[in-house]
């Protein structure tokens, strides 16, 4: 049991530094082209400061590192297996007694602990550098017209942008109570801030109740009050809106802007204002997973590129094994593409392709191993 132990406890450390090393040079790879992308952006826009790039360049650092994860597990353990194999230390073991199963217990578990570490400690980093990275770009390389909305604490706060009126620049609108009833946005205890162009306040709108229409919002008992005058009884108001229904959706918080340890509370927020959770689901689900596609990753490699050298066709194999962590690749995409579109559970879909690659691994071993 000993020799074991050493033994699994070596090809852990191999793998580890292996995998540790692919994820660093693919990440690096990844954020390069996007600094040459963000490069190619603010070349149109003379106004916006070059260090920028680098900036939104480095913050999308963790997010490429979660993106790329198990493609480095997998890269870095079919170049592991492979070296142990071509010098002949995996057949030394075997001629020991030692099982495939015993030696892999050590790796398998490295790349457990990695998925781990990348969704408990990566992802709230991520979420908040992605979170600031949007940022950044939204306000100085997106054409927004000013537009933005957040749903926080089952309130609304939205800021949109010039309506075309002279002395009026944006409206900043808080509404106390969210609840989507079939395609009706309906909005209770309004609060509407008219601010200038120079962000003077112009009026301050009040309302009980109203709801989105077509470009437009619909204010019922609605109270006006300007500075140094008293309120103005409006009754049935309505306003200039520069977000449809589609897009008061869309511009909630992306699900990449969430931490694991955030989601659920988001999702529960959603869902009682009547909104679709179904990509936030999706992200959650597929980050719960990553632990263990991480060591299904782990099992891939070893299953393709533990051949014997002198068995030949060990390019052969490994070759294989890239090309099966691509499908796997491109079977979670096509499954989490079913889950947003409701086809498919966000809990199957995020699961589904995990499990399949688990099902190919072990039955890869179990032919390796025993035959």
């Amino acid at each position: 049991m000993k020799p074991a132990f050493t033994l699994s406890l070596y090809i852990a450390r191999q793998f580890t530094y292996a995998t540790v090393s692919v994820i660093a040079f693919l990440t690096g790879l990844i954020t390069m082209f996007d600094f040459i992308d963000l490069l190619r952006r603010v070349s149109t826009r003379p106004n916006v400061p070059t260090s920028l790039v680098s900036e939104i360049a480095f913050l999308h650092i963790p997010f490429a590192c979660l993106e790329i994860l198990p493609f480095g597990i997998l890269l870095g353990g079919i170049i592991c297996f492979w070296r142990l194999a071509r010098s002949s230390e995996l057949v030394v073991a075997r001629a020991a007694g030692i099982s495939a199963w015993q030696f892999l217990a050590g790796p398998v578990t490295c790349a457990v602990l990695i998925g781990t570490l990348a969704t408990t400690c990566i992802s709230p980093l991520s979420s908040v550098m992605y979170r600031r990275a949007e940022m950044l770009d939204r306000q100085f390389l997106r054409d927004n017209n000013g537009k933005s909305l957040n749903l926080s604490g089952g309130t609304l706060w939205l800021r949109q942008g010039d309506n075309g009126l002279v002395d009026h620049g944006v409206d900043i609108i808080h509404a106390r109570h969210v609840r989507l009833t079939g395609s009706v946005l309906h909005i209770r205890g309004i609060t509407i801030f008219r601010l200038g162009p120079d962000d003077n306040l112009l009026t301050r709108i009040e309302a009980d109740r109203g709801y989105l229409g077509k470009e437009r919002w619909v204010l019922e008992g609605a109270r006006q009050l300007r500075p140094d005058e008293l309120p103005v009884d409006m009754g049935e108001m309505t306003l200039h809106a520069d977000l449809t229904l589609a897009g008061v959706e869309e511009s909630f918080a992306s699900p990449d802007t969430l931490s694991v340890w955030a989601l659920p509370g988001f999702i529960r927020q959603l869902k009682r204002s009547g909104f679709s959770t179904i990509r936030h689901r999706l992200h959650f689900q597929t980050l719960l997973t990553l632990p263990v596609l991480s060591g299904t990753m782990a099992l891939v490699a070893a299953g393709f590129s533990m051949r014997p050298a002198r068995r030949g066709g060990v390019i052969r194999m490994i070759s294989f094994g890239v090309a099966a962590g691509f499908a796997l690749f491109a079977l979670s995409k096509i499954a989490a593409q079913f889950g947003e579109t409701g086809t498919l559970p966000p809990l199957l879909a995020a699961w589904a392709p995990t499990g399949a690659g688990l099902c190919l691994a072990v039955t890869l071993l179990l032919h390796l191993e025993d035959g």
